[in-house]
């Protein structure tokens, strides 16, 4: 069941929270010695909880009541380990739990445990010397994603309905896309961060960095992100593909793709023509590769923040910083500038499918696409795309590849403009399956 219909059956008394839980842990103890999703892990307390909620009966007004899920690791959760997958954490334990997880259990929810990480979330695998490696669930040896790699491998392998994860370099999107499920990239600044900034700090939000929720169906990706944001955001622009304009992004400039995601972004975007959809070949857009090269440096100041940066690179100046923000501000009305013609854009959410987990340095790692070898670092392009000017992205499955593993794409939207990119993926899905 979605996370709707396990509420829904709930308020009904056709089931109960405690069954629901009890169910889903079930699951997760059936099948995580070999997948390894679920690394913190809190039973007895959902145990807990569940038996509070049945007895509470009045559940009319909790849109998530009974709803078994987990949470990405760098969420905080009082009493639980919070490592980011960093050895130098492994010590820390929160205190209090990140504002996204109070609203979603105020809702009804109940938090079995927490998934797993890349060490400080910087990685396209999950794998950590704390808590081990993710298996991707589509085949063993794999990996998942990242950095919510766990979350997706949890999602894709059914133990819950409903994850919650980040965002700042396809951290959602990307394991959506490896693991065949959904992931909603909210616009910057959405959904707030408090309780997933760096572990024992409590400072700014990091530039780029979003929260925002997986699921294996859209609508709860919808009530999800509904229930966490900061303020109520607009209805969906479009209700229906007919008359929709959308802008099709092939392969990116600066990144390779490979030919059956091609195709899973030429399918998506034909079955929207198909329902009425008007394809936009004129579009214009910003210069994508020097916004891409302008992202890397960001995310390098974003990410380097308080951390030794590699051989060679210094931290930039004052200067430097705002003179990224001045570029990162024309970015967006770049983008701006694009839709205004154009409502939506479908792009592959990476150029590759999931790739066997290694052990050496994400630095130096090469991917195959087409057949070739390609530097693993030029994929980010893809995910760039929404994190660098801050718009929203919903990641969709869509197909599989003749290997077998899952193939998704994502489509972009304006700023704010949230459930105008959640709707039409929805919309594309529902004409791709006629």
């Amino acid at each position: 069941m979605t996370a709707i219909e396990t509420a829904s059956a709930v308020q009904r008394g056709e089931t109960s929270a405690r069954a629901e839980v009890d169910a889903a842990i079930a699951r997760i103890e059936a099948r995580d010695d070999e997948l390894n999703a679920v690394v913190v892990r809190r039973f007895e307390d959902a145990r807990r909880e569940a038996d509070a909620l049945d007895r509470q009966g009045a559940l009319a007004d909790l849109p998530l009541a009974g709803v078994p899920m987990t949470i990405k690791e760098s969420y905080d959760l009082a009493g639980l380990p919070t490592t980011w997958g960093s050895d130098a954490l492994a010590g820390f334990t929160a205190v209090e739990d990140a504002l996204v997880a109070r609203r979603l259990r105020a809702a009804g929810a109940i938090i079995l445990g927490k998934t797993n990480v890349p060490p400080m979330l910087a990685d396209w695998q999950s794998k950590n010397g704390i808590y081990g490696t993710t298996h991707n669930p589509h085949r063993h040896g794999f990996s998942p994603g990242g950095s919510s790699g766990g979350a997706a491998a949890a999602l894709a392998a059914g133990y819950v309905p409903l994850e919650f994860g980040s965002d700042i370099g396809g951290s959602i999107r990307v394991p959506a896309h490896f693991c065949g499920v959904w992931g909603h990239k909210p616009t910057y600044g959405v959904v707030p961060m408090d309780g997933h900034l760096f572990p024992g700090t409590d400072g700014h939000e990091p530039d780029m960095g979003v929260g925002g929720p997986l699921a294996r169906d859209p609508a709860d990706l919808e009530l999800a992100l509904r229930l966490t944001a900061r303020h109520p955001l607009a209805p969906a622009a479009v209700e229906t593909l007919a008359g929709t304009r959308i802008a099709v992004l092939g392969v990116h400039p600066t990144a390779p793709c490979g030919d059956e995601i091609l195709a899973s972004v030429e399918a998506a975007a034909r079955a929207a023509r198909d329902a009425g959809a008007t394809i936009v070949c004129d579009a214009a857009w910003p210069d994508l590769a020097a916004l891409h090269s302008d992202y890397l440096r960001l995310l390098l100041t974003t990410l380097g923040r308080g951390q030794p940066l590699p051989d060679g690179v210094a931290m930039p100046s004052v200067e430097d910083w705002w003179q990224q923000l001045d570029q990162q501000a024309r970015a967006r009305r770049a983008w701006d500038r694009l839709f205004e013609d154009v409502d939506i854009v479908v792009a592959p959410v990476a150029g590759i499918t999931a790739f066997p987990i290694d052990d050496g340095n994400s630095e130096s790692r090469l991917v195959e696409v087409n057949g070739e070898a390609s530097p693993w670092g030029l994929q980010l392009a893809y995910a760039g795309l929404c994190n660098y000017p801050g718009l929203p992205g919903t990641a969709m499955p869509v197909s599989r590849s003749s290997d077998g593993l899952p193939i998704g794409i994502q489509v972009i939207g304006p700023r704010y403009e949230d459930f105008t990119t959640l709707g039409a993926a929805r919309m594309i899905a529902a004409a791709l399956a006629k």
